[in-house]
């Protein structure tokens, strides 16, 4: 899977941590619906810091569509009100056949 940062790049990450990356977009989202601050930017940098260190960066002439884009990392709390709802920015993991 393929996550874009706005304003910072593109990460290739392993589709095994799509749970868990959806699992922070659901506390981002949870958060904001709360209106609770500090727990939308502890999600929402957890989010971030495990696309930067478990994803590889691609190179800049990379142009592989995005799967997933994330809004940058300095986003206020109003501007989350936007992006984080529903179901979030993280589609849920495929189930796989048995």
């Amino acid at each position: 899977m393929i996550v874009r940062i706005s304003n910072e790049g593109q990460y290739r990450v392993d589709d095994g941590l799509q749970g868990r990356l959806n699992a922070l977009d659901d506390a981002a989202v949870a958060a904001v619906e709360a209106d609770d601050e500090d727990a939308f930017n502890a999600a929402f940098e957890e989010l971030l810091q495990v696309v930067r260190t478990q994803g590889t960066e691609l190179e800049d002439d990379d142009l592989d569509a995005s799967d997933v884009i994330l809004p940058p990392a300095d986003i206020s709390f109003v501007e989350a009100g936007e992006e984080f709802t529903g179901d979030g920015l993280i589609p849920e993991p495929a189930e796989s056949a048995p």
